[in-house]
């Protein structure tokens, strides 16, 4: 599959970049939002979103490595149930935190990868379920890296402050929260 040492380190930074952007969501306090809170009905599903969708990744990770996959198919059976169940409830309910997005052009994004997201996942589980080992393959690594979309995301974050400081002459000639703000509004 790959190379283990390429596979931890991915896994490494994957759970080491989302684990900062989870922990204001982890308070349980809208107020530690990065994103603008209108009601406890949009915090509760955005958190739960969140959460499923770090399972998802935890678990996906799991799925690829051999020593589970090959060794112990039992387990791999069940830890890709909790991945598909994780996938569907953070993919339903990003398909609800569409409606919170103020920007078309972000939640036409978000709608779209929440779309990718469910159906790829799906794929994967149907070919599973009919025995179609090679295809199922196939869509759960598409759906995984629809999964590590989210991470890809957050790599981009400090390009992009880079880029911003570039881009204005050295300088932030709105501040650095405004920097901030503009980076994270591209990223959501």
């Amino acid at each position: 599959m790959m190379q283990k040492k390429g596979w931890w380190i991915l896994v490494i930074v994957s759970v080491g970049i989302m684990i900062p952007f989870m922990i204001p969501y982890l308070t349980l306090n809208p107020a530690n939002s990065r994103v603008d809170i209108n009601s406890t009905t949009q915090y509760s599903i955005l958190v739960t979103h969140i959460g499923c969708a770090f399972i998802a990744l935890i678990t996906g990770f799991l799925q690829f490595m051999d020593r589970i996959r090959l060794k112990n198919p039992k387990v791999h059976r069940y830890v890709g149930r909790i991945y598909v169940v994780s996938v569907f409830i953070s993919g339903i309910l990003a398909l609800a935190v569409v409606f919170y997005i103020e920007s078309f052009t972000k939640a036409a994004a978000f709608l779209t990868l929440a779309i990718l997201w469910l159906f790829t996942c799906w794929k994967g589980y149907r070919t599973a379920a009919k025995g179609h080992f090679h295809a199922h393959r196939i869509w759960m690594m598409r759906s995984f890296g629809i999964t590590l979309v989210a991470v890809s995301a957050r790599v981009l974050v400090p390009v992009l402050l880079i880029t911003y400081y570039t881009f204005n002459g050295f300088m932030l000639p709105e501040g650095r929260d405004k920097m901030i703000e503009e980076v994270l509004n591209v990223n959501i």
